[in-house]
């Protein structure tokens, strides 16, 4: 996806920040849902889509078709991305597909508890979309099961589960849009597409700093106390040993950096005096 496209998923993605807090697996089944009656026909696509008619009547189809059928917040976010722009029919499609998924994270996410081997929610989900990838790359019998075109949703999601019985009701959410829903991919690609999203999500609140040489234990908990107290949650830091660095100290969280390494400042003043 590209172009307005993207600028207009990225915008949605913006939108749906303030929601994930409270989200729940309801909203994500509804988007699917919508989803899912988006694909199945070509001439919705195009009225969702279409550059010629108002923005205004587009968001007014979505909920003249979805609304009293689903909550709120999913008519909500689907009459929001109608009201966009798209370069294609199928931009629509994918950007409710993507968000869906990202409700679904979000609700690994916030889960509070942390298994006894100190996985957190967001680690059992990219864990089970792993494992199952794994399930199904290691059996072609599972393979052209999942890819029988005769077989029906429902009994595709039933193998799926059997693959990976203890996966966490997020994963099997996932799990059974990929091999119910494709859309045109490969089951163990669109799976990896989640898988992603996931891991991207969980980047933000990781903390990869590098070092000219490995700090003390008090130097650690005061860079962690900072963070931890700068992003509001308490992140992971992944230390990173770097002598090319010279001196100082580089911090990435997402897609945030903060270099104060000597090398970055030599770059600036090099620029300055190019």
């Amino acid at each position: 996806m590209a172009g307005v496209s993207s600028g207009s998923l990225t915008a949605a993605l913006v939108a749906l920040e303030a929601k994930l807090p409270n989200a729940s697996l309801q909203l994500a089944k509804e988007l699917f849902g919508i989803l899912a009656t988006v694909d199945s026909s070509a001439g919705l696509r195009r009225a969702l889509t279409d550059p010629s008619r108002s923005n205004d009547d587009k968001s007014a189809l979505v909920r003249q078709l979805f609304g009293g059928k689903v909550s709120a917040d999913a008519v909500e976010i689907a009459s929001g991305l109608a009201g966009s722009r798209w370069a294609a029919a199928r931009d629509i499609g994918d950007a409710l597909e993507t968000l869906a998924a990202s409700v679904v994270i979000a609700v690994a996410e916030n889960k509070s508890a942390v298994s006894a081997s100190g996985i957190t929610g967001l680690e059992a989900l990219e864990n089970d979309l792993f494992s199952f990838n794994q399930a199904v790359d290691s059996s072609h019998e599972v393979q052209r099961a999942l890819s029988e075109p005769q077989a029906s949703g429902a009994a595709k999601i039933a193998l799926a589960e059997k693959l990976v019985p203890q996966a966490s009701e997020e994963a099997k959410v996932l799990i059974g849009q990929a091999v119910s829903q494709p859309r045109g991919l490969k089951v163990t690609k669109l799976v990896d597409r989640f898988a992603e999203l996931a891991a991207k999500r969980q980047q933000r609140w990781i903390a990869t700093v590098g070092v000219t040489r490995p700090l003390t234990e008090t130097q650690t908990s005061r860079l962690q106390a900072g963070l931890n107290t700068l992003y509001g949650r308490e992140l992971k830091i992944n230390m990173i040993v770097d002598p090319a660095l010279v001196g100082g100290i580089r911090i990435q969280v997402g897609d945030e950096v903060v270099d104060a390494s000597v090398l970055a400042r030599l770059g600036d003043l090099h620029r300055q005096l190019a």
